[in-house]
Parts: C-alpha cells; structure tokens; sequence
C-alpha cells in the first residue's frame, strides 16, 4: 500500500510539474508594452469614472496603507510585472522594496523606468498615476514628482521569482531573515498557476518570506480564465470565485482580514480577456 502511495504522488507531482512547465511556455511571447495598453490605458485606467477599475485598486491599496496596522521596514512585491501602480502608496510607508518578476522581460521594464530620465524610457506613462495616488493621499497632483523620487529611492532591487518553488527567491537576495513585514502581489498568482491547487500552494510558498505578523495583500481577478500577453499570446488563467479565494487564502495559513469585490462594468470588458471582477485581499500571518 505504501509503494502505492508513493507512486500516486511521484504522478501527482510530475502532472504538476506538466502544468508548471506549459505555462512558463505560454509566457515566453510576453509583451510588456502591449500587456500595458490593454491593461493600463483608458477605458480601464480613467481617473475620471468612478467605475474605472484601475481606480478602484489604487483606492484599496492607499487604504490598506493608510490604516496604521501595515507597516515595518521592508516589503516585497510578489509578480511585479511590468506594473508600479501596485507600490505607489506603499512607498511612503516602507524604505525598503523589492520589486519581483519570473520574466527578464519585466524585470527590464521595470529598470527603465526606475533608471530614467525624461521621457520615452518606459513603455507607459505612470504620471496619471502618481497624480492619482497624491490625490488620495491629500497632496496636490504637482507632487507627483516627489512621489516618483521618494518610489525610485527606496526600491532596492528587482529579483527573479518562481512563486512555484518553495524558496520562491533567489538565496542570495537581501530579503531579512526573519522575512519581509508586508507582501503585495497584483495578478500574479491565478495568472501563474495551472490550477487552483497550483494557486493555494504558491499562495503557501510566498507566506514563507513574510514574517510572523505580517500582512499580505493580494488582487487577483475573478472569473477569469485567458488574457491576452501580446497579440496572439493567449495565457490562460485560474477561473476563481470569492469563497475559493478566501478558502485558499485560509489554506495557506494566513488570517483573514478583508475581502473587497469589484464587478466588471460592461465598458470595462475590452476584448483583452474575460474577466468578470478583481477581488482585494487583506490578510496576516499569524
């Protein structure tokens, strides 16, 4: 019977390993500066609608920040991306950041910027953003400049990750050894995983760089099952729905917080994927 066990394992884990290895493939066209027009352009990034959803996560992550119990002195951002939006409001409370992506590709978008000067280095403008943020924070647009400076001072480094390994960085990165005080991870994870089984442990493998206390908030999409990485690069997605997020989220050992639900107007539908809604999650580690 133990031969048996054994040997349905050692297939459990090469299927899942099958399933790790057919989406690193899926990612090899990646396109950061396409992923950003369809993501992060107009309709879906309009600070003038109130139904914007690029809005709405900027406003559940400054009050996340805001609320006085998310603080410390490091945090990792888990599958950055190409993306900063993620850190804006984190930046004014923790003087250390590490910025994280599996694909070079992102990681070299993310160096741009953080190394630019003047315009036409990355393949977005973040200055809406800034503004965006500064706003919720009470300041005038006008220090965005401020924002962008104090962003770029206190990020450290740009790691690879593989949140399907259980030591998800590199042993070498300057990541304290008693872990991070906070983690934030923006469509990373149902966007990386073959499965939700897949999700919940890669949800576990990240919680061991967070220290005890720590908090982690994770937006994710909901209902999804593709987007669209660059024309023609269709990857798919881990369809999740609120009581699966949550279970897993539990699973994985952290004490839930908070959940937050954000529905899919129709003008958000852009033809890029088939979401349906992003959820926010704040969490803690016990």
């Amino acid at each position: 019977m133990d031969r048996e066990v054994k040997k349905l394992k050692e297939e459990i884990e090469r299927e899942r390993e099958k399933g790790v290895a057919a989406m690193v493939a899926c990612y090899q066209g990646f396109d950061p500066a396409a992923y950003l027009q369809y993501n992060y352009m107009p309709p879906r990034a309009d600070f003038d609608r109130q139904d914007s959803i690029v809005p709405w996560k900027l406003g559940c992550l400054h009050r996340a920040f805001t609320e006085g119990d998310v603080g410390g002195e490091v945090l990792v951002d888990v599958g950055s991306g190409p993306t900063l939006y993620q850190v804006l409001s984190a930046c004014e409370v923790f003087d250390t950041v590490f910025l994280t992506d599996f694909l070079e590709v992102n990681r070299q978008e993310l160096r741009r910027w953080l190394q630019g000067e003047g315009k036409g280095y990355s393949s977005l403008d973040w200055t809406p953003y800034l503004q965006h943020v500064c706003k919720l924070e009470g300041r005038s647009p006008s220090a965005w400049t401020e924002k962008a400076a104090r962003l770029r001072s206190v990020v450290s480094d740009i790691l690879p990750i593989d949140v399907h390994l259980p030591r998800p960085l590199p042993l070498d990165s300057q990541l304290p050894t008693a872990g991070a005080d906070c983690l934030v991870s923006c469509f990373c994870l149902e966007s990386v995983s073959p499965d939700l089984a897949s999700f919940t442990r890669a949800l576990g493998h990240i919680r061991g760089l967070l220290r005890p206390g720590g908090h982690l908030l994770l937006i994710g999409a909901l209902g999804e099952s593709y987007y669209m990485g660059g024309p023609g690069v269709r990857i798919p997605v881990v369809p999740l729905d609120e009581a699966q997020v949550c279970a897993s989220v539990r699973a994985s050992g952290y004490t839930l917080v908070r959940l937050e639900v954000y529905t899919l107007p129709q003008g958000m539908k852009v033809g890029v994927d088939d979401v349906t809604g992003v959820f926010f999650v704040k969490a803690r580690k016990p």
